[in-house]
């Protein structure tokens, strides 16, 4: 449960001000539909999130133990970095729901908008960190709800009111620390 726990916390606090969240506060305001919103945003994150979690799986099975703590420290540390940089997001990117609904508008652009997204990627390092890539998509996706939920009930009035740099310094210090407990094998003796 560790793994499922820890998963949706960072994954929580990467999502705050991550360009798929700017987009949830966008088609929120766009569309003025929650319901079609969170339910393309849910399928949209399970899918993506359930392929980072099987290529974490993938490279569990195939990376020797001593490379993959390496990788995985570097990975962590890496997304401690990439979080402190804030995301941008262009409107350019939105869809018009003309044709797909706004369902399905929403379900496209998140699906590709989280394609290769910090949240994607600390879900493929998770999973192979944890070893459980079931429970990392559960705590990955369950993390995406918890941050764009609210950006879709709220709207824009709830984005001034959230101290991004803490969220985001949090959200890196944690990656950072399991980065480091990975690379000095710190994580074997916590039973990480």
């Amino acid at each position: 449960m560790e793994a499922f726990f820890v998963t949706t916390g960072v994954v929580a606090l990467a999502e705050i001000g991550d360009k798929t969240q700017l987009l949830a506060f966008i088609l929120a305001a766009r569309f003025k539909k929650p319901v079609p919103i969170i339910a393309g945003l849910l399928l949209a994150t399970v899918v993506n999130h359930g392929l980072a979690g099987a290529l974490g799986a993938w490279i569990t099975a195939h990376v020797a133990p001593d490379t993959m703590r390496w990788v995985l420290g570097a990975s962590f540390i890496g997304m401690a970095i990439w979080t402190l940089v804030p995301d941008k997001f262009d409107e350019q990117e939105t869809p018009i729901a003309s044709r797909l609904g706004v369902f399905g508008a929403t379900l496209v652009t998140f699906f590709l908008a989280e394609m290769g997204d910090k949240t994607q990627i600390a879900t493929v390092a998770m999973a192979a960190h944890y070893r459980t890539p079931l429970l990392v998509v559960m705590g990955s996706t369950l993390g995406i709800l918890i941050a764009d939920v609210p950006a879709v009930l709220i709207g824009d009035r709830l984005s001034s009111r959230i101290p991004m740099k803490l969220v985001h310094s949090i959200a890196a210090g944690i990656f950072a620390i399991l980065g480091i407990a990975t690379l000095v094998g710190v994580d074997t003796l916590l039973g990480f």
